[in-house]
Formats: C-alpha cells, sequence, structure tokens
C-alpha cells in the first residue's frame, strides 16, 4: 500500500492565483540535479476527491478543483503553509473506490 497525501482546492486557485507553478518547477529542477525520482503531481479535476472518504472535503472546494499529491507528507505540509487557503488530505492506495490515484474527470 501507498499513502498518497494531498493539498486540494479550486484549479484556478491553485493555477492563477498562487505561486504553484514556480515551486513545482523549482521542485522538479532540484528532484532531477539529484536524480531523485519525481514524487509530486499537479491534477486537475482529480477523481480521487469523489470517493466517500472525502465528501465533507470537497464541499469546501469550489468547482473545479485541483491537487497536488505527492508521497512526501513533508511536502504537503509546507504546500499547506505556503499556499494557506487549501484542504489536505491523505488516503491509502489502493482502496476498493480510488482505482487511479492519478485518474482526472
Amino acid at each position: 500500500m501507498t499513502t498518497y497525501f494531498f493539498v486540494a482546492a479550486s484549479e484556478k486557485f491553485l493555477t492563477f492565483e498562487e505561486p504553484l507553478e514556480e515551486i513545482l518547477k523549482e521542485r522538479t529542477r532540484n528532484f532531477k540535479e539529484n536524480k531523485k525520482e519525481i514524487n509530486f503531481w499537479l491534477l486537475k479535476n482529480p477523481s480521487f476527491l469523489k470517493s466517500s472518504q472525502f465528501v465533507d472535503l470537497t464541499t469546501k472546494i469550489p468547482s473545479p478543483p485541483a491537487a497536488v499529491i505527492s508521497t512526501d507528507k513533508k511536502f504537503i505540509t509546507f504546500l499547506k503553509l505556503r499556499l494557506e487557503f487549501v484542504a489536505v488530505g491523505e488516503f491509502e492506495f489502493p482502496n476498493a473506490e480510488i482505482t487511479d490515484p492519478f485518474k482526472v474527470e
């Protein structure tokens, strides 16, 4: 089982109103320089948010949603502190409802 951690907000907030692109580019550059495998992804309208465990969470996120998911809890905590107005969560994969953590609608 793999645990995925995430921050989620409206797509507009994550992609236009916050400097997320700059953060992700810098992190990608750093990972490549250090020959580390990428462990974070930006997903627009991720399917995993539609699972029953996130019903309460998704009512607080304007549509369409977007999320940054990662296997690195510290990175997601950093994003939560940096971006402030985001929802956070985690899920185990595989599970009965989430068949693909990277699937988008």
